[in-house]
């Protein structure tokens, strides 16, 4: 069983494109629980574990299981979709007849409204860096600084290399590649490009172990910094900004699309900043935004005034 997720994990990443973080995501997930719960199921009732063995009902079991563990919904969701992605595979490959997930409902969620911190709070975090003269701090200001200015995801920073942040006058850009490896160019000011550059000029080389490293952003091994690196990261600076404990590395995300959107930006404009697929996924910010626009209203019409 544990052969066809391997199989299916492949064809994520060589034929669609997947991240490496994302198969890593559907490998835990389908490893962890469903091919584990699969074995129990069936070898309850005596059959050999294979996924031709695999029901609806106990796919219905599944669900269950999972809210029994006590998953978040967003959590089951998840799983319960990414079983579904499986089935489907197994499907079109012909190694099932049918999916048992067939007509089979996922948990309700509720999509949460983005927690953005204000401008304020922005300044106070991207001041903390600057109190110190380490190569590590110089580093640090350089990606928080580039995060808000870009509203890339934590992972498309990490995955930056030498030459991906140009100047272009007073100002610049900063190519990444969101998901499914889709490279997009993003505007960002001066304050972020000068921060990167005094980093690669002053920091960058004290943290270099290997002058073939091509990673932009380097730990203290002199290799490429993780997600879960920045994120420590960042807990230490939201900490001494007394912002609270609940930042996280998409906080920056969401406030940049929630200050873009408050200062006027349209929301075509903002989706193809974060690199959104679809339009929907950026309209969650517009309800950040209905304060903005009422003041806009009461400021701007006669009657209102």
């Amino acid at each position: 069983m544990k052969e066809d997720i391997e199989r299916f994990l492949t064809y994520l990443s060589v034929e669609k494109g997947f991240s490496g973080n994302t198969v890593l995501a559907y490998r835990n997930d389908l490893e962890h629980d469903l091919v584990t719960f699969a074995e129990q199921e069936i070898g309850q009732r005596g059959s050999i574990p294979s996924w031709a063995n695999f029901s609806r009902q106990d796919m219905l079991n599944y669900l269950l299981h999972l809210k029994e563990r006590g998953y978040a919904a967003t959590t089951q969701a998840r799983k319960v979709a990414a079983a579904k992605s499986f089935f489907s595979f197994m499907v079109a490959e012909g190694r099932l007849k049918a999916k048992p997930t067939e007509n089979v409902g996922s948990p309700n969620v509720g999509r949460p409204l983005p927690k953005p911190i204000s401008v304020t709070q922005v300044r106070r975090l991207l001041e903390q860096p600057a109190k110190s003269s380490a190569p590590e701090a110089k580093r640090d200001r350089a990606m928080l600084e580039l995060l808000y200015a870009s509203g890339m995801r934590v992972s498309e920073l990490v995955a930056l290399n030498l030459g991906d942040v140009l100047r272009e006058g007073t100002s610049g850009s900063v190519r990444c590649f969101g998901k499914g490896h889709k490279e997009r160019i993003i505007p960002i000011h001066q304050r972020a490009i000068l921060a990167v550059e005094e980093y690669i000029k002053e920091a960058r080389p004290e943290l270099t172990q290997n002058s073939q490293e091509r990673a932009l952003f380097l730990n203290r091994r002199g290799e490429r910094l993780t997600r879960q690196g920045f994120w420590q990261i960042l807990k230490a600076y939201a900490k001494r900004a007394e912002l609270g404990a609940d930042i996280t590395p998409h906080t920056l995300r969401h406030s940049f699309a929630t200050h873009m959107l408050s200062g006027g930006a349209d929301l075509r404009s903002v989706q193809e900043l974060l690199g959104h697929a679809n339009i929907s996924t950026t309209q969650v910010y517009t309800h950040l935004t209905t304060e903005h626009v009422r003041r806009t209203y009461e400021k701007s019409h006669p009657r209102a005034k």
